[in-house]
């Protein structure tokens, strides 16, 4: 019945996911739409987490000192904030992997947009469970002891840097250009779009790629 219905479309997915890697060429796209699914989706685990954990102690906080309340919704906000690193990388990604074709996408661009992805997707989930436990605590402390909340905001900067960390990274990362496909010791162009070199370096390479060939 069901189950069996459920068992043949987990098989259909299985063998077109497999024919898909079997081409080389489509395999890099591949890894690299799924850096940019492993950086939104990582990412926004952390930021909810942290926004949910950090939620449940301002409520119970707010029943004793409502006046705090309004205080206390800065680890939500730093939560939050995780969400936007995963939007950022991910749009970046896919700018990136929409100016290549399958003949110019090489394996190099497809493994670092997916590390790109998961730099920041892992980050910005150790930030959220970070901001999450101590946000929680924090408020909760802060309820019955003010001087608690310095403690509590510098903590969750040093937590939030973590997914800091991974965005940069990621951004990095996400710059590397495949200017060259080296090919049984034949150098191609791939694309001069991606060159930033003068003119006349342009043409040194053209004779260089000529003479190899012969």
């Amino acid at each position: 019945g069901i189950n069996a219905e459920y068992m043949g479309i987990q098989l259909k997915m299985i063998i077109l996911i497999a024919e898909a890697i079997s081409d080389g060429n489509v395999a890099n796209f591949f890894f690299g739409y799924l850096g940019i699914a492993f950086a939104l989706v990582l990412a926004n685990l952390g930021s909810a987490y942290g926004t949910a954990q950090s939620g449940c102690g301002v409520c119970a906080m707010g029943v004793q000192r409502p006046d705090l309340i309004i205080k206390s919704v800065v680890p939500v906000v730093m939560a939050g904030i995780l969400g936007i690193y995963g939007l950022i990388i991910s749009v970046i990604i896919n700018q990136k992997i929409g100016g290549y074709t399958k003949d110019n996408y090489f394996p190099k661009l497809g493994f670092s947009h997916l590390s790109a992805g998961l730099c920041n997707g892992f980050s910005s989930l150790a930030a959220g469970l970070a901001i999450g436990l101590v946000g929680d605590a924090g408020v909760r402390a802060n309820a019955q002891q003010e001087q608690v909340f310095v403690g509590m905001l510098l903590t969750l900067i040093f937590a939030e840097a973590l997914g800091l960390y991974g965005l940069i990274v990621a951004i990095i990362i996400s710059q590397q250009h495949s200017y060259f496909y080296l090919s049984n010791s034949v150098i191609t162009p791939v694309s001069y779009t991606h060159l930033t070199l003068p003119t006349s370096d342009l043409v040194q390479i053209s004779v260089v790629a000529v003479s190899l060939k012969k």
